[in-house]
């Protein structure tokens, strides 16, 4: 296979990040075939045709549906807002395309499980392929802190902490799910997953409006601007905090977008009976073995496809790359490469039963 025709479908933030590594893929790795980029689509009036213009796509539609029947794709990134993704991808599915949707998939397990088809499917878990992370993963495979004892993962991040923040589609239940538990908390499990392996139990959990009521949006949105219209109320989490098991393991697990002063504060410390291993996002290239420093480097996952050798940064987008590499690896190969649809389904498996404990602590009497 010398290429793949792809096509983008939600063209906001992450609808731009997918498109630029599919552009990117081949400079990093040359035995991929090529994605060419055959329609992007978004409703927002004028957004596709500029989006086509710009980073080179053969032709652009308001309408998704138009792309179904379209021979020349073979691959579609589901980019959209989250509440779309099942539609969407159970449509994409149906057909046979191989599909790369942006995670939480859905708005909970079931939305996950409709796009379930004979594609390839890759998840935009993107933190587990920092080659830090990497690293860390074999480090604990091969016992280097011991048997793991208990670990904390935090996402804390303030994008949503301004009481003006506009009233988007993120903060509605119908349209943005659970919150914070899909939007970071879905990251923060595939994380623990990942590394620890499976969850086996929620012990408790609790969660948390704290801004109840934001203006609406004075017009389409791309990020999180201010809103300018009359006030709404807010329908899902702004933080949630939960205790779990994975093996023997104690695990606690922390997310927030009200976090203020945080900015994309996600990590995680885990110990171990001889150990300790311990990553901040924001040191993405860093992982403190037993209170030292090591610096990610060529051997440690997919870093020597960007950088010769230690101490050169990666950034975000790398990570992105990373997977649409993987997603072009998958269709190639015919297995799966990196996070599938299972880890979609099982991280929101338990990220619905975080919601159910968090129900039964609300409804419990106070001391």
């Amino acid at each position: 296979m010398d290429s793949i025709g792809v096509a983008v479908v939600g063209f906001g933030w992450m609808g731009r990040v997918h498109t630029q590594a599919y552009a990117r893929a081949r400079h990093h790795y040359p035995d991929l075939p090529v994605p060419e980029l055959v329609t992007v689509a978004d409703d927002v009036p004028g957004r596709a045709a500029e989006a086509a213009a710009r980073f080179g796509f053969a032709g652009a539609a308001t309408d998704w549906r138009e792309l179904l029947d379209d021979p020349r794709i073979g691959a579609v990134s589901i980019t959209a807002p989250n509440f779309l993704h099942r539609e969407i991808g159970a449509a994409f599915a149906a057909t046979g395309r191989h599909i790369w949707v942006e995670k939480p998939v859905g708005l909970s397990a079931d939305d996950a499980r409709a796009l379930i088809g004979n594609g390839q499917a890759c998840v935009g878990f993107n933190y587990r392929h920092a080659p830090a992370v990497q690293r860390a993963r074999t480090i604990l495979r091969s016992g280097g802190i011991g048997a793991v004892t208990h670990a904390r993962f935090q996402f804390l991040s303030d994008y949503a902490a301004d009481p003006a923040g506009a009233l988007t589609w993120r903060f509605q239940r119908a349209r943005g799910g659970n919150g914070v538990l899909g939007d970071l908390g879905a990251h923060a499990v595939d994380l623990a997953r990942y590394l620890l392996g499976e969850i086996d139990q929620v012990v408790a959990a609790d969660t948390a409006i704290f801004i109840p009521r934001r203006p609406a949006p004075g017009g389409a949105t791309t990020g999180h601007e201010r809103g300018t219209g009359p006030l709404g109320t807010v329908e899902n989490e702004d933080w949630f905090a939960a205790l779990l098991r994975a093996g023997d393991a104690r695990v606690t697990i922390e997310a927030s977008r009200v976090a203020s002063g945080e900015q994309n504060n996600y990590g995680f410390a885990i110990h171990g009976t001889d150990g300790v291993l311990t990553w901040d996002f924001r040191r993405m290239g860093e992982l403190r073995v037993n209170g030292l420093t090591t610096l990610a480097g060529p051997g440690d996952g997919e870093f020597v496809a960007f950088q010769p050798g230690p101490g050169n940064a990666m950034s975000y987008d790398d990570l992105k790359v990373i997977e649409a590499a993987l997603f072009l690896r998958s269709i190639i190969s015919g297995t799966p490469h990196g996070a599938t649809l299972h880890d979609a389904i099982r991280a929101a498996e338990v990220l619905d039963e975080i919601s159910r404990q968090a129900d039964l602590v609300s409804s419990r009497p106070t001391l």
